[in-house]
């Protein structure tokens, strides 16, 4: 078998269709097409579906994670100039936000209750569109990113957990992370690259806090982008589709 024959049948398994919807850009017009398909090339679909226009009841349990995200990110730059990841200032800052910051209860509270709202309403919204049938062709790629997102939630609600450097942070994380250390094979080196070392110490604390505040929201950001232009391009599965499947 030839490399292009290769090339050919990856082309025509479901997974690439159902990723890159196109064969190679050879030519202007399929060149054209796929800048207008890349997210990155061009934001904004071409066309849009008029059923995924609708607004129905459950349309906004995106939307409202999507929001839970934004009010995040806003509360958290804010959160960051009163807040140094080292030991033990980090819990002395947590106590100037508590005592001495003006109205910083209340901009810690926002941000702990978004997260928490936030984590509802992507477990809401997974279920959702699991019973909608959301992860058939064509939808299954965005159905993977959907999961990743979901997993990207957790792990911003677990690495900002050991940011206030307090008892229950310290051993919600040592718990954690020996959890970790059980997976076969990797477990051990996982738990000593996310602590920088055997203990829950100030490495593993700067580490949260790079991956809470830095990496963990770009990848994020990025699969949100992603995420809703699939949607858009896509358009969303009505009752009537599902059951027409189904049959």
């Amino acid at each position: 078998m030839t490399t292009e024959e290769m090339l050919n049948r990856l082309r025509a398994t479901r997974a690439w269709m159902s990723i890159f919807r196109r064969g190679p850009a050879r030519t202007n017009r399929t060149r054209s097409l796929a800048i207008f398909g890349n997210v990155f090339l061009h934001l904004l679909p071409v066309k849009v579906r008029e059923q995924s226009l609708r607004v129905r009841a459950t349309y906004y349990l995106g939307t409202i994670s999507f929001f839970m995200f934004v009010v995040l990110t806003l509360t958290g730059i804010f959160l960051m100039f009163y807040y140094h990841p080292a030991a033990p200032q980090a819990y002395l800052d947590m106590k100037d936000l508590r005592f001495v910051v003006s109205n910083g209860v209340f901009l810690r509270n926002m941000h702990r209750v978004a997260a928490h709202i936030m984590v509802i309403a992507v477990f809401w919204h997974m279920f959702h569109v699991f019973y909608r049938g959301g992860y058939r062709p064509p939808h299954e790629f965005n159905w993977a990113i959907g999961v990743v997102l979901l997993l990207l939630t957790l792990l911003l609600s677990y690495t900002g957990y050991l940011l206030p450097w307090d008892q229950l942070a310290f051993w919600a994380i040592t718990v954690g992370t020996n959890i970790l250390s059980s997976a076969p094979f990797v477990g051990p080196q996982l738990r000593y690259l996310l602590l920088g070392g055997n203990l829950v110490g100030e490495n593993a604390l700067l580490r949260f806090y790079v991956l809470h505040c830095v990496i963990l929201p770009l990848l994020a950001a990025l699969l949100i982008a992603v995420h809703f232009w699939r949607i858009r391009k896509d358009g969303g599965l009505t009752v009537g589709e599902s059951n027409e499947r189904d049959k």
